[in-house]
């Protein structure tokens, strides 16, 4: 399964932007590495995938690591992208990885679907939307450290850490 398309041909723009071409990258929930081909000039990407079917599908990635993302240490990535994951932790876990990834990237994007409910999809129990009662406003009461990146409408939007990069 990989996420919507809405709105990231603009998303791989602002990258193209604000971050070099040597800048390093950490897709978080890899899924079918589409952030990997979206954005083929970032040789220093990583990705981290739970999921191990499609850990092994994963090409292009400098490296590929099998983890839950709430488990999974790191020290720096100057971006790293959360494409379609909030939804799918509670909202404990999902405020514990934004919490220890802030102070490791110098920004961050997260993408979400609002009111979405999802079941495991292909036997992949990460699939499930945990978080099916997203909308903008309860996004900002939980997680009050992101702004909006851009709306593309369509019940999806990109967030990234307040007062980082200039949109």
């Amino acid at each position: 399964m990989s996420s919507y398309f809405y709105g990231k041909p603009e998303i791989c723009a602002w990258v193209r932007k604000y971050f070099p071409p040597d800048a390093t990258i950490l897709d978080v929930g890899a899924c079918d590495g589409l952030w990997r081909r979206l954005l083929p000039e970032y040789p220093n990407m990583d990705a981290v995938e739970a999921f191990l079917p499609n850990l092994q599908k994963l090409e292009g990635y400098r490296a590929a690591f099998h983890a839950d993302i709430y488990d999974f240490q790191y020290d720096f990535y100057d971006l790293i992208i959360f494409g379609d994951v909030i939804e799918h932790l509670p909202d404990w876990k999902a405020k514990a990885v934004l919490t220890y990834a802030a102070p490791r990237c110098r920004d961050m994007i997260v993408a979400v679907p609002w009111l979405y409910k999802q079941d495991a999809i292909y036997g992949n129990p990460y699939e499930v939307h945990v978080q099916d009662d997203l909308t903008p406003e309860i996004f900002a009461q939980r997680y009050p450290g992101l702004e909006v990146l851009h709306d593309p409408g369509h019940g999806y939007c990109y967030y990234h850490l307040k007062g980082e990069t200039t949109t």
